[in-house]
């Protein structure tokens, strides 16, 4: 099960507890890692004391809003516990966005400051003028160390501790979606968020994700998703090394799994497949792993079993929103054994958290019907900030309605389908992606496919695949067809094959519908 923070008080769900405990109980040992910089639990204690004493030297108090736009960083932490222990709520910004997409989340979370990359100031000098909330602009130091930037505007600051982290309910974060359709939105987390499946874990003595003293946790997710954020923590409220990645470069990963000697690590299927791809990897650049736990996107069958041959560690499958606090359901290692019947699974809820599955009508479903998929968790949102219309849609009494399209089994397993709104519906059958892809990812010449409804005259909508084959290996849509024959039926036969070099993803994993349908629907008011 979880390994318990030191003398840390159960009921109190506050990030910055953890840190103090771990400050007096595991002084020297490192919190953090990134690149040839580490910061130790007293020093990150320390420093983040003194960095939310500058923010306070701002004029800034608690509900504030903290933004930070750069990669991954031992900043980023200690602006994360800093915010935590002055009742201020941090806002990540996705460093790939765009001028316009930085300048909407500046403006829609009155952010009134921002520690940012040296990269990434020019940027934010085009756009500061027109941000009368965003008062002061921190500039992080760079890799040849203290500048007059980040360490230089808190240096001074007293390094004793604060007093107000406030409780459970206190908002700490805000991550905004990923915005495959429409606008980002803020989505509003408190403390509890990043303790409630860790206590349920324990509580019940499972072990589905686990803690060991001498862990060392590898941070691929980016931070500004909530999967990234949400790791981080429960490595820090573990007390065990975390060692940063500033992005994800696949072979730098099986780098600082083989030299760091990794023992757990939280990613994507498709950093899985890029780790599994790098020339001359073995099994033996994975030996120090125990477990890896994964999420985000589905992972095909195929894929899983490459990583269960050649990492040969275990194995978690974790599924969760950034409106649910990031996991909510779990397929554990015992699950991940070939011939498993659940091995299709998302998993089951963890305890204390329950699922239900509803048609249009809002009624629950017979197991095995496919419907939307509603979750209870107290790790839930608090809101989307100030879309109190959009809360009420997706925040229903205790239950976060998803979005997405599954069904329960007999068991309590969990299966997904897809995204409801990516459903495509072919002459009044529906056909959801996932299962399409799964179906390619199984045939020797595919790497990836990604699967979209596109407009047909006849049908309503027919299908079309996009698929990036293997280095080397080639196949024509009519060896495709027929491979497909044997494993969905033909109504959900793609109509096209469009063969490209990649498939567009977004930071989480997630393929990017929205890209590869736009041409086909701009001209027509109905996109579906």
């Amino acid at each position: 099960m979880s390994r318990k923070p030191a003398d840390v008080d159960r009921r109190s769900w506050a990030l910055s507890d953890v840190i103090r405990a771990h400050a007096r109980a595991r002084a020297d040992h490192p919190a953090i890692i990134c690149e040839d910089r580490q910061l130790t639990y007293s020093q990150l204690h320390r420093e983040s004391n003194r960095t939310a004493r500058a923010l306070l030297a701002e004029g800034l108090g608690p509900g504030s809003r903290i933004a930070f736009l750069g990669k991954e960083s031992e900043f980023y932490y200690d602006l994360l516990y800093a915010c935590a222990k002055s009742s201020m709520v941090l806002v990540p910004i996705n460093w790939r966005l765009t001028s316009g997409e930085v300048d909407h989340i500046l403006r829609d979370s009155d952010a009134e400051l921002l520690l940012v990359e040296q990269e990434f100031l020019d940027l934010v000098a085009q756009l500061r003028d027109a941000l009368p909330r965003l008062r002061t602009v921190v500039a992080a130091d760079g890799p040849a160390g203290p500048g007059g930037g980040f360490l230089a505007w808190k240096a001074g600051q007293p390094t004793e501790d604060l007093d107000l982290d406030g409780g459970p309910d206190t908002p700490v974060a805000q991550l905004y979606t990923s915005g495959t359709t429409g606008l980002p939105k803020g989505v509003v987390l408190a403390q509890r968020s990043f303790f409630a499946v860790r206590d349920a874990l324990d509580s019940a003595g499972l072990d589905w994700i686990d803690w060991q003293p001498a862990d060392k946790s590898l941070l691929t997710v980016p931070g500004f998703h909530v999967g990234g954020l949400w790791w981080a923590t429960q490595g820090f409220n573990a007390g065990i090394t975390n060692v940063a990645m500033r992005m994800f470069v696949s072979k730098d990963a099986v780098s600082i799994i083989r030299r760091q000697g990794i023992t757990t690590a939280c990613v994507v299927p498709a950093m899985l497949q890029m780790m599994l791809a790098e020339p001359g990897v073995t099994r033996g650049d994975f030996a120090t792993l125990r477990k890896v736990v994964y999420g985000g996107s589905p992972i095909s069958e195929s894929l899983l079993d490459r990583c269960i041959a050649t990492i040969g560690c275990d194995f978690a499958q974790i599924y969760g929103l950034t409106e649910t606090g990031n996991t909510a359901v779990c397929l554990p290692p015992s699950s991940h054994v070939p011939g498993c019947p659940q091995l299709k699974a998302a998993g089951r809820p963890y305890p204390g958290i329950e699922l239900k599955v509803i048609d249009e009508a809002g009624t629950p479903v017979p197991v095995a019907t496919i419907g939307e998929i509603c979750i209870k968790t107290p790790a839930r949102m608090i809101e989307y900030w100030r879309l109190p219309d959009a809360t009420a849609q997706t925040l229903i009494g205790d239950w976060i309605h998803t979005g997405d399209a599954g069904y329960l089994d007999q068991d309590g397993y969990l299966y997904i389908c897809d995204r409801i709104k990516d459903m495509i519906i072919v002459a009044g059958e529906n056909v959801y992606p996932a299962e399409i892809e799964n179906a390619l990812a199984k045939h020797q010449a595919v790497a990836e496919a990604a699967v979209i409804g596109v407009p047909d005259e006849r049908w309503g909508e027919a299908i079309y695949a996009f698929v990036v084959t293997k280095p080397g290996e080639k196949v024509t849509p009519r060896e495709l067809m027929l491979f497909l024959g044997t494993h969905i039926a033909a109504f959900k036969m793609p109509a096209r094959f469009c063969f490209v070099e990649q498939i567009p993803r977004n930071p989480s994993g997630k393929i990017l519908r929205r890209v590869l349908r736009d041409k086909f629907w701009a001209d027509r008011e109905s996109k579906v």
